[in-house]
């Protein structure tokens, strides 16, 4: 039975969820004030648990070098772990190094490698991936969790829908992401019919900083470098 207390609670609930939007709309401004401003840039996707003697956070903090030295800015999540290692070899590149902070219970404190007036802090996860994608020009996505497999699936979903500009995203770790490549063509696409061939087209699969860079120079050697939507 709904009571007329039930009501009163429902009724300010929805009080709650409307005066949320200038919250929110706050957090869209303020990131595209700043992300607006600094230049073309790739972000980095990892774990926030890698540790600094790990292969991958070598790997991602050497590659984030090679890519401020290819012209480019790095972009990461903020964290630690690869987050951190981005921020590292963009720093020590001496490029643009951009953390996009969010405010977890657990795991995240901005790492030191984040230029100071490029740090930025969300209270929402959706605010934050329209930032990485928006004003990104390839996704470097290492080793990580469901974080990372979350950016990196938005990513081809909105590539795939025409929602925005096709742009590079490049799989870092054959080893790791072999068995879902595999799954997604056996199931996916041989299996089930879900997806499209050109959808894989999208994806690269990488071991290398070298193979990286190429990719990212030859796909923009006749694309535009510009904001996505």
């Amino acid at each position: 039975m709904v009571t007329e207390h039930h009501h009163k609670g429902w009724n300010e609930i929805k009080t709650n969820d409307s005066w949320a939007i200038f919250k929110i709309m706050g957090e869209f401004v303020n990131g595209f004030e700043k992300m607006s401003q600094i230049g073309p840039c790739v972000s980095i996707f990892g774990s926030a648990r890698t540790k600094p003697e790990d292969k991958y956070y070598e790997l991602a903090e050497k590659i984030a070098q090679s890519i401020v030295e290819a012209g480019y800015g790095v972009i990461t999540g903020g964290g630690p772990g690869i987050m951190e290692a981005g921020n590292k070899g963009a720093h020590i590149g001496g490029g643009t190094s951009v953390g996009l902070n969010i405010d977890l219970p657990f795991e995240q404190n901005d790492n030191p490698y984040i230029d100071p007036d490029k740090n930025l802090d969300f209270d929402y996860f959706f605010v934050r991936k329209v930032m990485f994608v928006k004003y990104s020009q390839g996704f470097v996505v290492m080793p990580g969790g469901f974080g990372t497999l979350d950016e990196l699936f938005e990513a081809i979903t909105l590539i795939q829908t025409h929602k925005i500009e096709k742009f590079p995203i490049i799989l870092v770790g054959t080893n790791f992401w072999k068995g879902l490549i595999d799954w997604i063509k056996s199931t996916l696409l041989e299996g089930y019919g879900n997806i499209s061939p050109k959808d894989l087209d999208l994806i690269h699969l990488v071991d290398t900083d070298e193979e990286v860079i190429n990719i990212l120079d030859s796909f923009y050697k006749v694309s535009s470098l510009s904001p996505n939507f």
